[in-house]
């Protein structure tokens, strides 16, 4: 018995040793990777191998919380890091994760991009790197860290991470509960390949007035280079209505006074099937930016930054009613 025992093991040991290694477990990071000056940040840097290469992401565990914690990714858009979308979002998610309990993880791209399913993305689409599957490990590596309840995973992004929201809410919808790409619409390449395993809920905040990111749709431009072509905010939207088996598109009320900036947010949703939802945020005199973030370029460059509504409160407050197997 002793003996078949341990050809057992070592036939075991053998076979862990051949498979192939997708991802080593996560672990502390030095954060040179992640490292933005003048900065202040409050996430922890982590890291991870996966298919060979070191993925460096920044989370957030509150403390004085030992129950198993809901999981938000917010992705940095095209030229962006973890530490920058900290920055950029003020920090408002920590603040959310204290309040509530979460865990929220800033990740990087590789190459400071994500392979958000457009044929004319950055190096990260250039080298296939499959951050599908990257951002798929996530929520298993972050249960080392602590308990996580795998029911209510979400991810947001603005502009590139925005994009890649959307793809993995075509193709991770097993693994996120929901979405909320911001700055960012669907990819037009991305539209006649998303397939979600289930109906997903998804929130779009766009500003009409994004110098970069067309809300009729069109061709990206990031100063004199283009970046691809999607559709427009609406034709995203009625994208997702058609794969959610939607109604149509309702006005909601608008919770917050015009601020004096010039901009303006109107709310619309529409319920669909298995509980899901689809709400569109039209921030009229908004520009590539995320509401109430830090303005990261001039003005002239990315447009105004709305104070119309919280970006961080309002994708929190969608992202708590929906769950996975609700």
């Amino acid at each position: 018995m002793r003996t078949a025992a341990a050809m057992f093991a070592a036939l075991a040991l053998a076979f862990a040793a051949a498979a192939p290694l997708l991802a080593a477990p996560i672990q502390p990071d030095d954060c040179l990777a992640a490292r933005r000056k003048n900065t202040s940040h409050e996430a922890a840097c982590y890291s991870l191998l996966y298919e060979g290469r070191k993925r460096t992401l920044r989370i957030y565990v509150p403390p004085r919380h030992t129950e198993p914690l809901p999981i938000v990714l917010v992705l940095h858009g095209g030229g962006g890091t973890g530490g920058g979308m900290e920055w950029l979002t003020r920090r408002g998610f920590n603040r959310i994760a204290d309040r509530d309990g979460v865990i929220v993880v800033y990740p990087d791209g590789i190459d400071h991009g994500w392979n958000d399913g457009r044929g004319a993305n950055r190096s990260a689409a250039d080298a296939a790197v499959d951050d599908v599957g990257f951002l798929r490990t996530l929520p298993g590596q972050l249960a080392s860290l602590h308990p996580i309840d795998r029911a209510r995973v979400y991810v947001t992004g603005i502009s590139n991470g925005g994009m890649m929201s959307y793809r993995l809410a075509c193709d991770a919808a097993d693994v996120f509960a929901a979405a909320a790409p911001v700055a960012a619409n669907m990819a037009v390449e991305l539209d006649a390949a998303c397939h979600p395993a289930r109906a997903m809920p998804l929130l779009i905040m766009n500003g009409v007035d994004d110098p970069i990111m067309p809300w009729k749709g069109g061709l990206i431009r990031v100063l004199w280079m283009t970046r691809g072509t999607v559709l427009s905010a609406e034709a995203s939207a009625a994208r997702w209505l058609a794969l959610d088996h939607c109604g149509a598109l309702e006005p909601q009320p608008v919770l917050e006074a015009d601020p004096p900036d010039g901009t303006s947010a109107t709310p619309r949703s529409a319920r669909c099937a298995d509980a899901s939802e689809v709400r569109l945020y039209e921030i009229r005199g908004g520009g590539h930016s995320w509401p109430r973030g830090e303005p990261y370029l001039g003005r002239a460059i990315i447009g105004r930054v709305s104070q119309a509504l919280d970006a961080n409160q309002i994708i929190w407050k969608f992202f708590s009613q929906h769950a996975r197997g609700q």
